[in-house]
């Protein structure tokens, strides 16, 4: 295997500017943050990296939540990490990420919010299910992907931001 990528936290100020609306002090910010465990492989034959929720959650039927993870990721160029709801909480609850798969691309690495990863996720039973996440608990899992380009390809755009950011 070869290594293409790297996880480390966000800053301090940048995890309490994306935690600042949730109406916790700076210091349960701060005892989160030094809390944060970086993505890891549960077995040496897993694909998956586990993300671990910064915050306790519970959500019923059709609940949505947005998760900062203080996590970003160093990518080599010609890879992209793919995010989705670990395999358990997808089957037993049918946990979504909003935009099904996220796509967390090279560059955005160097955006102007030190590229954290946000995760938003919605309870999308059909079966009445509350799922419920500690803070700690695994909940998402990323998966790094080599990408192609096409032979004409001509982008020469520069990130700034995430979402919706380079269009």
């Amino acid at each position: 295997m070869k290594g293409i990528a790297k996880f480390e936290k966000v800053s301090i100020k940048q995890f309490r500017e994306a935690m600042s609306g949730l109406g916790m002090s700076d210091e349960k910010i701060d005892e989160i943050y030094s809390e944060i465990m970086l993505p890891r492989r549960a077995t040496s034959g897993s694909a998956g990296y586990d993300f671990f929720s910064t915050l306790d959650f519970e959500l019923a039927p059709g609940e949505t939540v947005t998760v900062p993870t203080g996590i970003r990721a160093r990518i080599d160029e010609g890879w992209v990490l793919c995010l989705y709801p670990r395999s358990g909480l997808g089957f037993k609850f049918r946990l979504q990420l909003n935009n099904t798969v996220g796509i967390i691309d090279s560059d955005y690495y160097n955006s102007d919010n030190e590229g954290h990863i946000f995760i938003k996720i919605t309870n999308d039973t059909n079966m009445g299910k509350t799922v419920k996440i500690a803070r700690g608990d695994g909940f998402v899992q990323g998966i790094f992907t080599p990408y192609g380009i096409t032979v004409d390809d001509d982008a020469d755009g520069v990130r700034n931001g995430g979402f919706g950011s380079t269009s």
